[in-house]
């Protein structure tokens, strides 16, 4: 992509070439890689070392395809050399970061995607300019026109591809009407589709390059476009503004996504701010310049209001990698803000100063995204170290910590952590850390927390004893939580060692059924038994006051009111016979 339609035919004819071979070059990698991972080979067998050739192999070759009519071989080799360093190393490090039990480079997750794919785009279009102008930092006219150029090259490549196919599809339609599916066939083929795709991308690109007449047409009138819905956003978010002091703040915070909504405003306003001013030398129309100024200083207050909700949210609940990054944004917000307010008051060239804002944020977000991606200020790494804080500096109880997003959300940072608490002399702690660890997927609804009133009215037998406290203050997961509840079902319990291996389990009664619950090493009690129905008056037999456990090998006996009951899978309950044995238990799968 250049500056402007090369002249020289040999220029065109060698660009041509390379964006193909490049696209090419890029199609059978990226196939080579598919097939790794299908047939479980090298490098599939590395997580990190598949993860760091995906993103190069998916990312880096915009540098040639955008920089090879444009600039010099030098700049281009070292610039090349920079982008495959980054994308290898951030893909690496977002997996090896990542869920260690995900498979392949499912723990790296999109935000690593993303950033690097920013990261190459933001790059190269301060290096280009740069290289084209031979000044370290280029005109902003320049930068202007190379990135909304690129821009829309890229939106139109897309569609170009997209169309490709869409042909493809329609001709397999068409030949498979009259018992020919060769096209059909082909077109499933990974080892056509792959190369086909990136080849059609970067003929594409080769394509609109020589035809920047056109590109720039469409660029004008998207910007137009845009520019022109500046006004009602600055109406929209003045308006908003000015209603806050009569609804309060209170209607704000309890969307639970203000944050996100605010900076999402932010992010319009700087777009269609960019969309009216352009480059700086275009006629603008005066209500265009003023909705620019009105953006301008809109954007402070409405970025105060992202950082004061984001504020509430760490400080009652922590941090957490969503509010790190979302911190991370609005850090990068305020740097607009202050620059576009300075840039709507000062007096002379309207909005001039946006120029200087924009190229010094483009050099700020490279540096975030790359804290952001890197130890430097992993948001896992950050949010797990202050969870861990607030854990055992008593700001969050044992109970209400959120053990399963250390096992699921924060890679191998929250596995480690999840290690350590394992080891807590905490009894409440250890026994969740060590229930969650052994998870392989989220439950669908989360661990319970614990109800001081679940067994208030629950009798316990024999007469004379207690629950285990363990037991009564355990937080139950969805699956084994008893439903012994005030008002809901009163239960009835019997501590009998029921395996003979010298400790009571808890036999929990909701009317003619028992459950049993039995104690890990870790102090965890977990449902490991149930029962067929109680073929009698349960709770006479209860209160009888004869409970115990009668050894009959190989297993036991359950006795209850005299009533020597079989713990056997087969059923004991005859019919009609209240006075038979009546307890079955049945080891749960």
């Amino acid at each position: 992509m250049t500056d402007a339609a090369p002249a020289d035919p040999r220029v065109v004819r060698r660009a041509t070439i390379l964006r193909l071979a490049t696209g090419l070059i890029q199609g059978l990698l990226l196939y080579g890689l598919y097939q790794a991972d299908k047939s479980k080979v090298w490098p599939a067998t590395s997580r990190e070392l598949f993860a760091a050739l995906l993103l190069v192999f998916l990312f880096t070759p915009f540098v040639v395809l955008a920089g090879v009519s444009a600039l010099r071989f030098r700049t281009l080799a070292v610039w090349k050399a920079v982008a495959v360093i980054v994308a290898a190393g951030l893909g690496a490090y977002g997996v090896w970061s990542g869920d260690p039990a995900a498979r392949g480079v499912d723990g790296m997750g999109p935000q690593t995607v993303l950033a690097v794919a920013a990261l190459i785009f933001i790059g190269h279009h301060l290096v280009q300019p740069a290289d084209m102008e031979r000044r370290r930092i280029a005109r902003f006219a320049t930068y202007f026109d190379v990135t909304w150029k690129h821009g829309v090259q890229a939106v139109l490549s897309l569609g170009f591809t997209g169309a490709f196919w869409l042909l493809l599809f329609l001709a397999a339609a068409l030949f498979k009407l009259i018992g020919v599916d060769a096209i059909d066939r082909l077109i499933k083929h990974e080892a056509f589709a792959f190369p086909a795709t990136c080849v059609m991308f970067a003929a594409a690109v080769q394509l609109t390059d020589v035809q920047t007449n056109l590109v720039r047409g469409v660029r004008t009138v998207a910007l137009t476009l845009l520019a022109w819905l500046l006004p009602l956003m600055a109406l929209i978010a003045a308006g908003f503004l000015l209603t806050l002091p009569f609804t309060g703040l209170e209607p704000l915070w309890k969307t639970r996504s203000a944050t996100a909504i605010l900076l999402t405003a932010d992010a319009f306003l700087i777009l269609l701010a960019n969309a009216a001013y352009q480059d700086g030398t275009e006629k603008t129309a005066v209500v265009l310049k003023w909705a620019a100024r009105l953006a301008g200083v809109l954007l402070v207050p409405i970025t105060v209001l992202a950082a004061y909700g984001l504020s509430l949210r760490i400080g009652q609940y922590g941090l957490s990698p969503d509010r790190i990054i979302a911190g991370a944004c609005v850090l990068v917000a305020a740097g607009y803000a202050l620059g576009y307010t300075v840039a709507a008051v000062r007096p002379g060239a309207w909005m001039k100063a946006l120029e200087v804002t924009n190229i010094a944020m483009a050099f700020a977000v490279i540096v975030v995204l790359l804290a952001l991606c890197t130890p430097v200020a992993d948001p896992r790494r950050l949010s797990v170290g202050d969870q861990m804080k607030r854990l055992h500096g008593g700001k969050v109880s044992a109970e209400a910590f959120d053990y399963l997003a250390l096992r699921f959300d924060d890679g191998l940072f929250g596995h480690q952590a999840l290690d350590v608490l394992q080891r807590d002399p905490n009894p409440v702690i250890k026994g969740k850390a060590v229930w969650v660890a052994r998870l392989d997927s989220r439950p669908y609804q989360p661990v319970q927390t614990a109800r001081p009133d679940r067994f208030t009215k629950t009798k316990v037998y024999p007469k004379g004893q207690a629950l285990p406290k363990s037991f009564v203050d355990q937080a139950w997961n969805a699956e084994d939580e008893p439903n012994c509840l005030p008002g809901y079902a009163e239960c009835e319990a019997v501590l009998a060692d029921t395996d003979g291996d010298g400790v009571a389990e808890v036999l929990l009664s909701y009317g003619r059924t028992f459950d049993i619950f039995k104690a890990d090493a870790a102090g965890v009690w977990t449902k490991t038994a149930e029962t067929t129905a109680f073929c009698g008056d349960v709770d006479k037999a209860l209160e009888a006051g004869d409970v115990h456990v009668a050894p009959s090998p190989p297993a036991q006996d359950l006795v209850i009111g005299g009533k020597r009951m079989r713990i056997d899978p087969s059923p004991s309950c005859a019919k009609g016979g209240e006075t038979d044995e009546v307890v079955v238990l049945h080891a749960k799968p």
